[in-house]
Order: structure tokens, then C-alpha cells, then sequence
């Protein structure tokens, strides 16, 4: 019987659909057999959920008599799922450009961390008002979705303060009220607030636990992960350790900074502690990297931050070689001020030597898992959420150094057209 639809895209060039088999991820050699259909066309149901996909002339024949809200032609045209990015830092008010120019000086993350900026240079967060940080929120947001991401990570983590991280949370709520494309993370323990020890932050931020699951009772907010800079002159092992603990007995999956500037075994705990997704990593150590593998805990590697800092890239290959599951994110921050997950991917297949079909999988599939979502985001499967990017040449172009905004010609969400190119 006919019925109606949200969306029919015709006549694709290629469909790629990552997985076909309700894969959750994709590791070893899964990575290098990326499902990538010819001459295909799909459905996405009134609900936003995909109803079909397949050749283009069965497709045809099956929903003859069927209405659509819209039909999109995408003959010479390319299909993927909306990329997924799976570590920002999106709130904040204020400018941090000067330390850019402090980093290029010679001066380190930590020295100027210790010098009271990053992290701590978070005033006109505090000052700012929720509607000020909502705009910039959407504005920021709105250029990453317009560079192809239908999945972003959000977190908190510039208040320092319960009353400053609530406020940052709200706003996170508002919008993914409005565009459907967050993941919420609080960040509580970002760095130490000034006046306090590692012992006592970790001490408030375990008892804001049961505020935010209140707040989430009551529908006010909705928080899916915790995270903690667990780094050395921060949160060390054991209080990082306490505060992970605390938000997975909260409900919140385990999704926290770790082993980036310093050695820490925060691999080993993260595996220890059955986290989601542990994200840097440029000093994992081996048993680390076998830990993580085995307790399938992803590995969120940030390619702009390595790059940005002058860090040693994350040992990527090593990593795939032995199993882990890898994701990537752009860092998406005041220093690291990239929207764009297609050169995310660049920078991951040039710096850390992925390949082509490693990268996409580890901004989609794997991404997605790592936020707990590949169940429904990362793959053009039917069932799964009708999030889809068109690019006007093959994929391969996508993951090429810059040229996204003129590869990109339509990026929807849940059938909906949310970006069209000019």
C-alpha cells in the first residue's frame, strides 16, 4: 500500500554506507571493506529514520506509488552518513588568540596553563550570559554542520565553578532541543579552580553528581558522558579515578582526557573502569593500547591538537594494528579553532598515516560508538537515523586538504535538509 515519506534521494553515483550488518564499530581488517554501494537510491521515513536503501531501480519499482515531502536527484553524486565529531569544546566567551602566538613563541600548554591561562582564563565565561553563549554556540555549531558533522560531542568545562558548568550545560540543552545533533559531556573536572586542590575539586565535583541527576529527572538537562583532564598538575590517577567512578554510579558514560602531555595509565584505567572512550593519547603506553583493545574502550585521537601543540602524533597505527577501536574529533576549542572533521581526517591520514577508508570509519562509525550512538548515527543503514551528507564528486575527494565547503552540497538531518550550497 502507498504511503508518504520525508525524503527520496535518487540515482547516487555511490552510496556509502559504512557497515551493512549492524556493526556498533569497525577495527582491523572490517576497516578496509567500508560498504560502498553503486548506482543506489534511499529512504527516509516521515519519522527521520531510514526505510530503504538499494539499487536505484528497485527502489524505483518498490515506492512507485509512494509520496515524498522531497526528491533529491544526486546522479554523478556521492551519499555518506553525517560525519560524527566525537570531542569539542564549543562554550566559551572571550578570545584566547593571544596564546596562539605564545605557543608559536616556544611556550608550552602547560606553562601557559600554569600562568593562568587556558583553561583558567575563563572570566568572560563567567560573565557572559546563557543567550550570549547560546548564540555562539549555534553560530559555531552551525559551521560544523555546514562542514558535514551530524553528530557533535559538547562539553562543559570553562566554569570551574557548579553555578558557571550548569549554565554551560543549559545551553548545550538548548541546543540540542533545537538542531538534534549533541552529545552532552560535563567537564566539571577541566582544570583545578584557583584557591583549591586536586583532593577538594574532585571532592565538589562528586557531589554535584546528584544535582545533574535531578536535573535530568526533571527533564531540565540531559547529560550523556563525564569527563576529567586527567593529566599531571591536574587531576592526577586517583582523583580522576574517584570522579569517573562517581558519574558512571550517576548513569553517566565514561568519556575523559587522557594520557596527552604526560604518561598517566589513563588508557589502563579507562579499560579498568569500562569507559566508553578515552580521547589523546599521545603518550598511551603498550599495555595501554592492548588494554583498551580488549576492553573495547574507543580511542578518541585529535589530529588538530597534535598539530597545534607540536605534539607527537597519537600513535594511530600501532593502535589499529593491535584492535582498538578508533575515533576521531576536532578539538574544537578557543586555540584548536577547527569546524571541520573533513580536515580532521586529512590531518589523520597525513600526520598519523590512517588510511582513507580508516579515516572515515573513525569519523563515523566509530565516532559515533565512541558516544555510545552507533546504534542509531555512523552508517547508512535502515533503522538508523536519516543523517546524510552529498558531496558532487567521489568520497575519496572529501578527505583531500581543504575544498569541503565546495565538495558539501547538501548535509541533512533526520530527512531534513539543514544545509543546502548555493
Amino acid at each position: 500500500m502507498a504511503g508518504g515519506h520525508r525524503l527520496l534521494l535518487e540515482n547516487a553515483r555511490q552510496v556509502v554506507a559504512v557497515c551493512a550488518r549492524g556493526e556498533r564499530f569497525l577495527a582491523r581488517d572490517a576497516l578496509h571493506r567500508l560498504v560502498v554501494l553503486e548506482g543506489a537510491s534511499l529512504v527516509v521515513g516521515t519519522d527521520g529514520f531510514l526505510k530503504a536503501i538499494g539499487p536505484a531501480d528497485a527502489i524505483r519499482e518498490l515506492f512507485a506509488e509512494d509520496t515524498f515531502e522531497e526528491r533529491i536527484d544526486c546522479s554523478g553524486k556521492c551519499i555518506l552518513p553525517g560525519l560524527v565529531d566525537a570531542h569539542t569544546h564549543p562554550v566559551w566567551a572571550g578570545e584566547r588568540v593571544h596564546e596562539f602566538a605564545m605557543k608559536l613563541a616556544g611556550a608550552t600548554y602547560m606553562e601557559i596553563h600554569q600562568a593562568g591561562g587556558g583553561i583558567n582564563f575563563t572570566e568572560r565565561t563567567r560573565q557572559a550570559s546563557e543567550e550570549e553563549l547560546f548564540r555562539s554556540l549555534q553560530q559555531r555549531l552551525g559551521c560544523m554542520m555546514r562542514a558535514g558533522s551530524t553528530l557533535v560531542e559538547c562539553k562543559s568545562g570553562y566554569g570551574l565553578s557548579l553555578e558557571t558548568e550548569l549554565k554551560m550545560l543549559r545551553v548545550i540543552e538548548r541546543a540540542r532541543r533545537e538542531l538534534d545533533i549533541v552529545s552532552a559531556t560535563y567537564c566539571g573536572a577541566h582544570a583545578v579552580p584557583k584557591g583549591k586542590t586536586a583532593p577538594e575539586a574532585a571532592d565538589d565535583i562528586i557531589h554535584s553528581h546528584p544535582k545533574l541527576q535531578e536535573l535530568g529527572r526533571n527533564g531540565e538537562i540531559r547529560v550523556d558522558n563525564i569527563d576529567v583532564f586527567c593529566e599531571k598538575g591536574v587531576f592526577d590517577l586517583e582523583a580522576t579515578r574517584r570522579i569517573l567512578q562517581s558519574g558512571k554510579d550517576a548513569g553517566l558514560q565514561i568519556n575523559f582526557h587522557g594520557d596527552e602531555l604526560h604518561p598517566m595509565k589513563a588508557a589502563e584505567l579507562g579499560a579498568e573502569l569500562g569507559a566508553q572512550a578515552v580521547s589523546h593519547l599521545e603518550e598511551v603506553s603498550d599495555e595501554g593500547i592492548d588494554a583498551m583493545a580488549t576492553a573495547r574502550c574507543a580511542a578518541i585521537l585529535l589530529p588538530t591538537t597534535a598539530y597545534m601543540l607540536r605534539l607527537k602524533q597519537p600513535r594511530a597505527r600501532k593502535m589499529l594494528d593491535e584492535g582498538v577501536i578508533v575515533a576521531l574529533g576536532s578539538d574544537f576549542n578557543p586555540n584548536a579553532y577547527c569546524f571541520s572533521m573533513p580536515m580532521v581526517m586529512h590531518l589523520a591520514c597525513v600526520n598519523m598515516r590512517m588510511s582513507m577508508p580508516e579515516a572515515l570509519a573513525a569519523a563515523t562509525i566509530n565516532a559515533a560508538y565512541a558516544l555510545g550512538r552507533s546504534h542509531t548515527h555512523g552508517s547508512l543503514e535502515i533503522g538508523k537515523q536519516g543523517d546524510l551528507i552529498i558531496i558532487n564528486s567521489r568520497w575519496e575527494h572529501l578527505i583531500q586538504f581543504g575544498g569541503h565547503h565546495e565538495l558539501i552540497e547538501y548535509v541533512i538531518v533526520k530527512g531534513k535538509v539543514v544545509y543546502k550550497k548555493q
